[in-house]
């Protein structure tokens, strides 16, 4: 998984440390609690090593912010009020995302509201206030959490920007590995490469095939053996054509070590195109093993979901490539289907590893998991190009435990979605939403995380 890194910083008035010297050191203490509450779920915070007052300090922490390129957003909070026109230029400078949290100490203050000393480190929501008017007038994305630390979820909340966050950054610095090309006459995924890498940062790496050719050639009949020997530990291992499944398992391999090489958080592979790619086979249970180890992987030469995937499971482990193949109206559920890419973390059962009859390609007959998604919750996400941007398109779905062990076909992938509408109802908003047939979905996420995600991209967000 991804480490998530965000910077701190704490904001404040010069005019209380005139004036009140001796008061700060209770408003830095209660800071650094919540830095460790934040740090206790998972979260890695950088300090900003002072608080913030007055222009040259704001300045100072942001060029320290934005000189680690890890951080991939910065939370702000009041510890009292604090004037805007000292922070903006900083904030305004800033390179990751702003998260504000806006808390305060004490939980309770109408019935200590004429004692002072209630009053002075509970008044930061002004601050706040004061604060994103100038973000919003400048036309500076953030979000913000409001709330009581310990009365509250909005710990859990902020870090839950964190992540979203930290999936956006991944997709703004993504490599992504295509392999046989693109699926000719496919068209609603498909963005010139150049186009990707203009408006999401999105670089394709295309192997070529004498590349396929040598790395295939580079692996070992050890690795070979050691592969096979971790696949008869893991799955449930059926396959007898032995010829095709040492072939698939080099070609596994070399894709594997390519990846490496090129620094690739996804991957995709047009099984139509696999030969002119110089891999002996497709490799269907790679595909499998890559998403299984947090990369990113899509089908068909879809570089942009391969993309998506790869930023979402880099933070959500729970995360696989999915897509929507046919409609039970009288259930209202949708099988999830594909020729044998899932995430394996997410089966039902233990994988099988089978034989898998192929002709599409020169390559000739491979292997491939069987298995079904697990029964759970889970959120359908889907990154479609539209006439000026992007789409994200998110649902709340359920995973039922209608699928059988020996799955619809007797070698795919197979799953049965929930979607939260009425069938006919929910397939009409996500098509005229204009979503693709390719997906992602993560397991046990709050939708609102995603829904960051997707503003820190700056992406037209629908729920469905």
């Amino acid at each position: 998984m991804k480490k998530i890194k965000i910077g701190y910083l704490p904001l404040y008035i010069k005019l209380y440390d005139d004036a009140y010297p001796h008061i700060r050191a209770a408003y830095e203490a209660y800071s650094e609690k919540l830095v460790q509450m934040i740090e206790a779920r998972g979260i890695e915070v950088v300090r900003a090593g002072e608080v913030c007052r007055v222009k040259e300090e704001f300045d100072r922490v942001a060029a320290k912010f934005n000189a680690d390129p890890e951080i991939c957003a910065v939370v702000t909070q009041h510890l009292a009020y604090s004037p805007s026109l000292e922070s903006i230029g900083a904030l305004l400078s800033l390179k990751a995302p702003i998260i504000v949290f806006d808390t305060t100490p004490d939980y309770e203050i109408l019935k200590y509201a004429e004692t002072e000393d209630r009053i002075m480190p509970n008044h930061g929501i002004h601050g706040v206030q004061d604060m994103c008017n100038m973000l919003r007038r400048n036309g500076r994305h953030y979000e913000i959490c409001a709330g009581h630390a310990e009365h509250s979820n909005v710990v859990d909340e902020l870090c839950g920007l964190c992540r979203g966050a930290a999936a956006a950054q991944t997709l703004r610095n993504a490599r992504v590995g295509m392999v046989g090309g693109e699926f000719e006459g496919m068209g609603d995924f498909r963005l010139p490469d150049e186009t990707l890498k203009a408006e999401l940062g999105v670089e394709t790496i295309r192997m070529t095939e004498e590349e396929g050719r040598r790395f295939s050639a580079s692996v070992t009949d050890e690795e070979i053996a050691a592969e096979m020997e971790y696949d008869a530990k893991t799955f449930n291992v059926r396959a007898k054509n032995t010829e095709a499944y040492k072939a698939e398992t080099r070609a596994g391999l070399a894709v594997r070590k390519w990846m490496a090489a090129n620094d690739l958080c996804g991957v995709t592979v047009n099984f139509l195109h696999t030969d002119t790619a110089g891999i002996p086979k497709m490799p269907f249970v790679e595909c499998c093993k890559t998403l299984g180890r947090c990369k990113g992987y899509a089908g068909e030469g879809d570089n942009l979901t391969a993309a998506l995937v790869g930023a979402l499971i880099s933070v959500y482990p729970d995360t696989t490539f999915t897509e929507m193949f046919c409609p039970d109206w009288s259930q209202d559920l949708i099988l999830l289907s594909h020729m044998g890419e899932i995430n394996p973390r997410l089966t039902a059962w233990k994988p099988t590893l089978d034989d898998k009859r192929f002709t599409y390609n020169s390559c000739g007959h491979t292997v491939t998991l069987n298995a079904c998604y697990k029964a759970g919750n889970a959120v359908l996400v889907n990154l479609a190009p539209a006439k000026d941007g992007f789409t994200l398109i998110l649902s709340n779905v359920k995973l039922t435990d209608d699928g059988s062990p020996t799955g619809v076909y007797s070698t795919e992938v197979q799953g049965w979605m929930k979607p939260p509408l009425p069938l006919p109802e929910f397939l009409k908003k996500y098509s005229m939403s204009g979503g693709t047939h390719h997906s992602a979905m993560v397991y046990d996420v709050d939708i609102g995380e995603l829904a960051a995600f997707g503003r820190f991209m700056g992406f037209e967000t629908v729920v469905i």
